[in-house]
């Protein structure tokens, strides 16, 4: 069974469908033609992938095992390739790197503009999730790379370059406490405030923070989506207590100003650049790995 093998796309596509007669109109063949390579594969390992459930078809725990395997090999296919490639030079190379919403603007897009005009060939997924979900994709090599707050360096994931982010209240620009310096959160009080709800990786500083001054808020929202926080940031419903990063392309943009959290007790996320420790990135992930960990220094040094 290998990555390019008429069963493993036939099993990948009916798996992603739960549907024989679905997986066949999608690779517009016939549906008997894929119930026969999967029944002869079952006949071959002696044990089911699906069960036939009225509902649609179902892994069984042999399934799930082919189903992580067919993945590997594609990967691994597609990296054989991509060694193939570099032996002639690098013309081609797909590079998916996994990375969180605050990051869905400006640095990582620019990256990927500027290395598609000087490699024409490289190809790039990108999967944005909360910082969690991107490091189990790194451990589990459904990325090549990928920025995660807050990161435990461990058996699964190895850093490789790691930057503050700074704390702080963001703002309409109009606010009068836009012209400040720095802000402690006491200032705050007299003023609605917009809180990061979990699963935002900044809740747990901000959570901490507030607890330990035991500070009362009256006027208060929580919301756990960043797009929707700078929304009501942008329409004056309040300020917002986040992170630089989270609205780095509004500050550039001035159309939300950022003041930064002063105070012994705030404490700031770590942004990091991740890899599965002994993973061999090819070389075109290598380079976008190494041209992300500039862009990323540069613009920590700018701010």
């Amino acid at each position: 069974m290998f990555p390019f093998s008429r069963f493993t796309r036939y099993f990948l596509e009916v798996t992603q469908h739960r549907s024989i007669r679905r997986a066949a109109e999608v690779l517009h063949v016939s549906a008997s033609a894929i119930d026969r390579q999967i029944l002869k594969v079952e006949e071959e390992l002696g044990v089911p992938l699906f069960e036939r459930l009225p509902s649609g078809l179902r892994l069984t725990s042999a399934g799930e095992l082919v189903l992580a395997n067919a993945r590997q090999w594609q990967k691994e296919y597609a990296r054989t390739r991509e060694q193939i490639d570099e032996m002639q030079g690098l013309r081609r190379g797909h590079i998916d790197i996994g990375l969180i919403d605050a990051l869905s603007e400006g640095m990582v897009a620019e990256a990927i503009s500027s290395l598609m005009q000087q490699y024409p060939g490289l190809t790039f997924g990108m999967k944005v999730a909360d910082s969690q979900n991107v490091a189990k994709m790194i451990a589990s090599a459904e990325v090549d790379f990928g920025f995660v707050l807050d990161a435990v360096a461990g058996a699964e994931l190895s850093v490789t370059a790691s930057a503050v982010i700074k704390m702080g209240v963001a703002m309409p620009t109009s606010h009068p406490l836009a012209g400040r310096k720095s802000l402690r959160l006491s200032d705050t009080q007299d003023v609605t405030v917009i809180f990061p709800a979990a699963p935002l990786v900044v809740q747990k500083h901000v959570h901490a923070l507030h607890d330990h001054l035991r500070l009362d808020v009256r006027q208060r929202v929580a919301c756990n989506d960043l797009r929707m926080m700078r929304s009501l940031i942008r329409a004056g419903v309040g300020v917002g207590i986040l992170s630089w990063l989270d609205v780095a392309s509004e500050v550039e943009a001035q159309t939300i100003a950022f003041v930064p959290l002063d105070g012994i007790h705030v404490s700031h996320p770590v942004l990091s650049i991740c890899v599965a420790p002994h993973r061999q990135l090819s070389r075109a992930a290598l380079l976008a790995l190494s041209d992300l960990q500039k862009r990323m220094a540069d613009l920590i040094r700018s701010h």
